[in-house]
């Protein structure tokens, strides 16, 4: 059994279609067989020729085109397919063969099969060679029936250790940690901020001639945190510094700018990672070139300046004033370091790299014939007569959106949007969010704070304003499916923005059928959105609103570009701001592999408006949509000019099917490959650079022609109003200060690990103190064993207390000020105590111990309470993820796990962690799913209650008493603490709360 077969007969649905080995001369027919998934459809490829392995021979098979969300009919595979089959009980067998198996194609999420070839005896089917590709993004709806899969890393080989531990790193957080080791000699290594950069930035290096010592692809993205990113730049160098180059060795850390990552606090994880590296770096002469832009991205740059000069490591840092890939050619050696930028002990020039000849490319010729034949398999909305007018504008200054999920941040961005594009009002009029009841959340608008509804339910919220006609969806990939299916039920929505990456790609088609139906444009899925200057933001695009001025995306110009890359669309709004008068709009179309909506689709919106006077397509590897702008440009429906640049041209120099960054980006035949998509533009009259550091010049070229030409008339710049800076973004970056409204001498939860008056917990856990046997008589009125009583002193000190700022510890020190007594200051404080601060110990033990003892599995139970729209007591932390575990949690499971005689529910618990982990790093199991989950394993496996008696005690709440318990310790402390330091009467300062009467 081959490796693509064992994918077959692992997932148990397939494995009756897996046989013993088929006997020769039994045969009386031999057939092949392939279906796969396209965009709106899938296909059934089949041809047979008696007796005869007739090998691939896709052009004389006969098709069944099968629509996404239908399945065909006996009748339907014996009048296509089998038309030519004479004998009755063969076409029988093969009828219920084909039948059953494009139903566990579609079940299990197939992509891809192909068996070549099958063959008939008069009894049976046997399956000689199989090969099959599973969507690998519906892991968290298949993983109970596809069983153990491991699926295989890019680029053809087993992966590195190093590139393991990526892979996990990424797997266990929300952002993008990509490394592919490529030559461990290699002398020029990257690590790239954003999936399209990094593409970009392989392109560059290998097109400057670095292709031979190129030494790995690395890609970050997705706002890591400061330690992720430290992680991913130790393990850059630890490769690095294992062996020397008599040139030295080069790293690139490259990027965009971003939308919404704070660029200072990665780039202080790579400081760290500097710092611990420090004197290797130096030894094996590593030179540094840093590009970067985005939130925050000054002090980020100035850091990484500082830290050059005080380890005295040649490392050169610019900012978004340079073009993005400008130190490629420095770090090649090709140019000179500007004078500026040298250091008194550094050269002025690198060396240059070892060249290497270009691979040969063999291009297919695109006759009329064959470009016909590429958009006929691929049609676009205008081919099927479906979809919106391709005159209609999708966003006006007038457009209104409806919001899914609480996004506070890019809310408060498209609204400082709104407001320096002098729009009258709000652009947002309404969030949905199912985890919370009907409620206003508070934004501001300009000076002036404003309140936006909050509905739980989408239904509600479209009835309520049925002004808006655009949904931004920013649901996970798990729930995004259900809720833009949802959304287009209203027939007030034209457009929906998908943002979540990796949705099942059967999913994706079943919207994308759904919405050419109902002529609703979707944006996405795997995107930033796109943006209308002067009219309308989507979400996080273009950052924060330094950039936005930068780029003068407050006001409209005269070039409309359309991406695949989110990242990519805003070094776009750089480029067309310097080389031409700005944007007039901009699309990121999305990086998955089905997206809404697609390059042609929105650059005829584009023809049809007369504001926008040139195009630019940013084009990637991978896909054949490209081609049907070069048909719209023959044909004459694109008549603007238009510059393009597919990036992805580094794919010709691996040897092995390659995947980049987004799922789309993977050229499956040579049609797909950059080069060949970039000749075709060229040669049906787009303006072709000969790389991406030349796209400005392309623009400017075609701009200062249509310039000259009377076509576009420059105007004159207008200052846009200022927009407050939120107080937050004030402290973070420094320039404020605000002085503490309580003052804690006992705890302090800010660091790494709580710690009690300045011991870490782990020091204090270290402690013997004899509480557990005392508990154990006086609660359960019997004598437990040792490692029960140690575990409730373990509990008892882990819970003592987190900080002065949760609500318990607040209330406790504001009635202690008031000057009432210890009883009433801690009772003040243990009232606070519920669901949402502590209290969900009970309910955590009852929801995990019923789930568990119903053999439901874990994704079942993750997928049940997303279905209810309840939260998973027990799991999630403010704070803490699964890359900056608690330490609490981590000393209790660790106990656990050591001494328990069985710890079947608390596995259980750490099963539905690791499902959880994947959505959101932060979705952790916390203190309280651990307590509980212990406990019921305590009772259950102590010998020493009754199944009865432990589930009573369950119900009683004595689980939730340990945590109460443990917290008055602390509440003491705080009451001892306030009155020890004879603080006066506490009062809440007026410039903290929001007056606002509604007869105002």
């Amino acid at each position: 059994m081959n490796k693509e077969q064992q994918i077959g007969a692992c997932s148990g649905k397939l494995k009756h279609f897996i046989v013993e080995p088929f006997i020769k001369h039994d045969a009386t027919e031999e057939m092949y067989l392939c279906i796969q998934s396209g965009r709106r459809s899938d296909t059934i490829l089949f041809h047979h020729q008696g007796g005869v392995d007739v090998g691939d021979v896709d052009a004389l098979a006969l098709r069944l085109e099968i629509p996404v969300d239908t399945f065909p009919t006996g009748e339907d595979i014996e009048r296509t397919l089998l038309k030519n089959i004479k004998s009755a009980s063969i076409k029988r067998i093969l009828t219920t063969f084909l039948l059953s198996l494009y139903r566990v194609y579609v079940d299990l999420y197939f992509t891809y099969m192909e068996i070549n070839p099958i063959v008939v005896t008069n009894e049976r089917i046997y399956l000689l060679d199989l090969a099959a590709k599973l969507d690998q993004t519906a892991d968290f709806i298949c993983a109970k029936n596809w069983g153990e899969v491991t699926f295989p890393p890019p680029f053809g080989r087993d992966a590195y250790p190093e590139e393991a531990h990526i892979a996990d790193l990424d797997a266990k957080s929300g952002a993008s940690l990509k490394l592919t080791v490529l030559n461990k000699s290699g002398r020029i290594w990257t690590m790239v901020a954003g999936g399209g950069a990094s593409v970009v930035y392989t392109d560059t290096i290998c097109e400057l001639g670095g292709a031979a010592e190129l030494a790995n692809y690395g890609e970050y993205s997705g706002a890591p945190t400061e330690s992720q990113t430290a992680d991913y730049a130790k393990t850059i160098f630890s490769l690095m510094c294992r062996e020397k180059h008599p040139n030295g060795k080069v790293l690139i850390i490259g990027g965009g700018i971003a939308n919404f990552t704070n660029v200072a606090d990665t780039f202080r994880g790579i400081i760290t990672a500097i710092e611990t590296y420090k004197d290797a770096l130096i030894q094996y002469n590593i030179t540094i070139f840093v590009r970067r832009g985005g939130p925050n991205y000054q002090e980020g740059l100035r850091q990484m300046r500082e830290v050059g000069h005080r380890l005295r490591i040649p490392l050169y840092v610019f900012g978004p004033e340079s073009n993005m890939t400008a130190i490629v050619g420095l770090a090649l050696g090709q140019t000179p370091i500007p004078k500026e930028h040298q250091l008194d002990f550094a050269p002025k020039q690198l060396p240059k790299p070892q060249t290497a000849p270009k691979p040969k490319i063999e291009l297919p010729e695109l006759t009329q014939k064959l470009l016909d034949l590429v958009c006929s398999q691929a049609p676009t909305r205008q081919d099927l007569g479906q979809g919106v007018s391709t005159a209609q504008t999708l966003f006006t200054d007038r457009t209104k959106a409806i919001i899914w999920g609480m996004q506070n941040r890019a809310i408060q961005g498209m609204l400082d949007f709104d407001y320096i594009c002098r729009r009258t009002e709000p652009s947002v009029v309404a969030i949905v969010y199912p985890f919370t009841a009907d409620h206003k959340q508070k934004y501001y608008f300009g000076n002036k704070e404003v309140f936006i509804p909050v509905f739980s339910d989408m239904d509600v919220a479209m009835r309520k304003h049925q002004e808006a006609t655009v949904l931004v969806n920013f649901a996970s990939l798990r729930s995004a499916y259900d809720s833009t299916m949802q959304a287009m039920q209203h027939p007030q929505i034209n457009t929906i923005v998908i943002i979540a990456e990796g949705i099942p790609e059967n999913m994706t088609r079943k919207i994308i059928k759904l919405a050419d139906t109902r002529g609703v444009n979707i944006i996405g899925p795997a995107t930033v959105g796109g943006i209308k200057p002067g009219c309308f933001k989507i979400g996080n695009t273009a950052g924060m609103i330094d950039n936005i001025v930068d780029s003068k995306l407050y006001r409209p110009g005269s070039v409309a570009y359309v991406s695949r890359s989110g990242g990519m669309s805003n070094e776009l709004n750089n480029i067309i701001s310097k080389d031409a008068d700005g944007v007039c709009e901009g699309v990121a179309i999305g990086g998955d592999r089905y997206p809404g909506t697609t390059f042609i689709d929105h650059l005829l919106r584009y023809e049809a408006d007369p504001n926008i006077k040139m195009l630019v397509l940013l084009g990637e590897v991978g896909g054949v949509e490209e081609y049907h702008v070069c048909k719209a440009i023959k044909d004459g429906v694109i008549k603007k000019p238009i510059v393009a640049w597919c990036i992805g041209t580094c794919s010709d120099m691996f040897t092995s099917e390659v995947q980049f960054g987004h799922a789309g980006s993977l050229a499956g035949s040579a049609m797909e490959k950059a080069v060949a998509k970039n000749a075709a533009l060229k040669a049906f009259g787009a303006e072709v650079p000969d790389s991406f550091d030349t796209l400005g010049v392309a623009v400017n070229k075609v701009y200062q022609k249509l310039v000259k030409a009377g076509k576009i008339i420059v105007k004159e710049e207008v200052e846009p109003p200022k927009v407050p800076m939120d107080y937050d973004w004030a402290r973070k970056l420094g320039i404020i200060r605000k002085p503490a409204a309580f003052i804690s001498t006992i705890c302090d939860e800010r660091g790494q690990e709580l710690s009690y008056c300045g011991v870490p917990i782990s020091q204090v856990l270290e402690r013997q103190l004899g509480v557990g046997g005392t508990i154990s008589l006086l609660w359960f009125q019997r004598e437990l064993p040792d490692w029960a009583c140690k575990f409730f002193e373990l509990v008892l000190i882990v819970c003592a207390d987190h900080g002065p700022a949760v609500s318990g510890a607040h209330n406790t020190m504001v009635t202690a000020r008031a000057g009432k007594d210890l009883i009433s200051s801690v009772v003040s404080g243990l009232l606070t105590i519920g669901d949402r601060f502590g209290g969900a110990l009970d309910r955590a033990a009852a929801d995990f111990c019923a789930a568990y003892d119903r053999g439901q599995h874990p994704q079942e139970f993750v997928n049940e309470k997303r279905a209810k729209g309840e939260l998973i007591m027990g799991i999630g932390h403010r704070v803490k993820s699964i890359n900056n575990p608690d330490s609490r949690v981590r000393e209790l499971k660790a106990y656990v796990t050591s001494r328990w005689p069985a710890w079947p529910v608390t596995r259980y618990a750490l099963d539905v962690e690791a499902i959880t982990t994947r959505k959101k790093p932060n979705l952790i199991l916390n203190v309280d799913g651990i307590v509980a989950a212990a406990m019921v394993d305590m009772f259950r496996h102590c010998q020493l209650f009754t199944q009865e008696e432990g589930n009573n005690y369950i119900k009683m709440g004595s689980i939730n008493a340990m945590f109460v318990l443990g917290r008055t310790i602390g509440l003491v402390g705080h009451y001892l603490d306030q009155k020890r330091m004879k603080q006066p009467l506490y009062r809440h300062p007026w410039d903290d709360i929001t007056y606002m009467s509604p007869l105002n």
